[in-house]
């Protein structure tokens, strides 16, 4: 078998070297072509017989006609393209300044705009509105688009448009259409602040105070935050045409803090009102919020301290929150106005009653919204911020009391529960949680950039 192998191999080489040598351009451009080609051994010992001699040639000549180079160019200069840009508006901004900034030189454009009611009255002066322009290669404005969302707050948004015409002037128009939700998922890690926490992870402020919302009753983010807290989150972000305009409801939710994991999920029971639950079912809505205001920091808890004003120690029986005089208030709490008006040092004071038991006041206000034996709800907005009486500087002063004793507002909200989720709705709520555990952890996975991109 060895000798067969051997006198074989033998046969194959004196036959590829008298191919080689009557055939060398032949046998060359095989071998090129099998080279580049990728073909395999096998191939290339097949193809050497039989002889390369008897293999037909042929050369075949094609004339081709390019394109006039003359034409081309031709067309390549009267090709025109139109460049899109979009900006935000600033405060301070002119016609000018924010068409120079969107790569607009057009002074028929600046004239028209500068004359436009409807520019001057939602661009001019208002800062953050996505403003998106389109404009020739020669920097003529072509269209403008501007959105922003409905005073209204009904899940619609404003889009102003200004065209240039085929008559070479210009139109105006404005349009109402729908905000689109969108789902979109965070994740961030606490070092020096839950905010800057956030930013880093290019979340909005929106959310956050949302997410210290949910969970206000079981952490305390004022004192109890640590580094190395974290949370992640999903949650709706309403778009017009595609560009977040604000922040929706957030739709999942967890916040581990001092290593405790807190879960919390948006759910609605059919023929009930929504609210956020635990993933296993417990209700986290409470009779009364943590606190009077959206979050914002607090300038001193429910605990002694030295009284500004009368320059000794007191006991501070409520919870003073720093804010801009303006920042609205709202009730923690259902209830009717008891009081509304002018008291001694608290100043502008609201005082709502919310049982036979439990009474909430507000005092230090700018302003007073509501009136005495006027029906309140969970959230409404009573008053503002201010520094009307005692105070040093605006905030608010907030006090709980039960049969007439002050409690920590935090504490009272804690103990105030809600109703449980109902038999019936387990299977279909238990149904949303799997799905809101796999997308919490999806959250948590990925880059932060990314996930706050989807």
């Amino acid at each position: 078998m060895k000798n067969s192998l051997v006198a074989a191999g033998e046969q194959l080489f004196a036959r590829a070297a008298h191919a080689l040598e009557h055939h060398p351009k032949h046998v060359t451009a095989l071998l090129a072509a099998l080279m580049l080609g990728g073909g395999g051994a096998a191939f290339a010992v097949a193809s050497l017989d039989p002889d390369p001699s008897t293999i037909p040639v042929r050369q075949v000549l094609e004339a081709v006609q390019p394109l006039p180079v003359h034409d081309q160019l031709q067309a390549l200069d009267v090709f025109s393209f139109n460049l899109f840009r979009s900006e935000l508006t600033r405060a301070s901004d002119t016609v000018d300044s924010l068409l120079a900034r969107l790569g607009v030189d057009d002074l028929q454009a600046v004239l028209y705009l500068r004359k436009d009611a409807t520019v001057r009255a939602q661009l001019l002066g208002r800062a953050g509105r996505n403003v998106t322009v389109e404009a020739s290669e020669s920097q003529q404005l072509q269209k403008l688009s501007a959105r922003w969302v409905s005073a209204k707050d009904d899940g619609t948004f404003k889009r102003l448009v200004i065209e240039r015409n085929t008559q070479g002037g210009f139109s105006t128009r404005v349009e109402t259409a729908p905000l689109a939700a969108a789902t979109r998922m965070g994740s961030a890690t606490v070092h020096t602040s839950l905010f800057a926490a956030a930013d880093e992870a290019r979340i909005p402020d929106g959310v956050v105070g949302k997410l210290v919302e949910i969970f206000s009753t079981d952490i305390d983010f004022h004192h109890e935050l640590q580094s190395g807290d974290r949370f992640n989150v999903v949650y709706e972000a309403l778009e017009a045409d595609g560009e977040p305009m604000r922040t929706g409801r957030i739709l999942s939710a967890e916040f581990v803090n001092k290593g405790t994991m807190h879960e919390a999920m948006w759910f609605q029971e059919p023929g009930h009102k929504g609210g956020y639950y635990t993933l296993d079912g417990k209700s986290l809505d409470t009779s009364y919020l943590a606190s009077p205001m959206e979050f914002s920091r607090v300038t001193s808890g429910f605990a002694s301290r030295f009284h500004p004003i009368l320059h000794r120690w007191k006991a501070h029986l409520g919870v003073d929150y720093g804010a801009d005089t303006g920042t609205p208030v709202r009730t923690v709490g259902d209830g009717t106005v008891e009081f509304a008006g002018q008291q001694n040092g608290f100043g502008n004071v609201v005082i709502i009653k919310h049982n036979n038991a439990d009474q909430t006041l507000y005092a230090h206000l700018s302003r007073i919204d509501v009136q005495p034996g006027q029906s309140v709800s969970q959230g409404q907005h009573l008053g503002a911020v201010g520094a009307t009486g005692w105070a040093t500087g605006p905030h608010l002063h907030f006090e709980f009391r039960v049969n007439g004793v002050h409690h920590d507002p935090v504490e009272m909200a804690k103990n105030s529960g809600a109703l449980p989720l109902s038999a019936q709705a387990k299977p279909d709520f238990d149904r949303l949680a799997r799905s809101m555990r796999a997308q919490l952890a999806a959250a948590g996975s990925r880059p932060a950039a990314l996930a706050s991109a989807n």
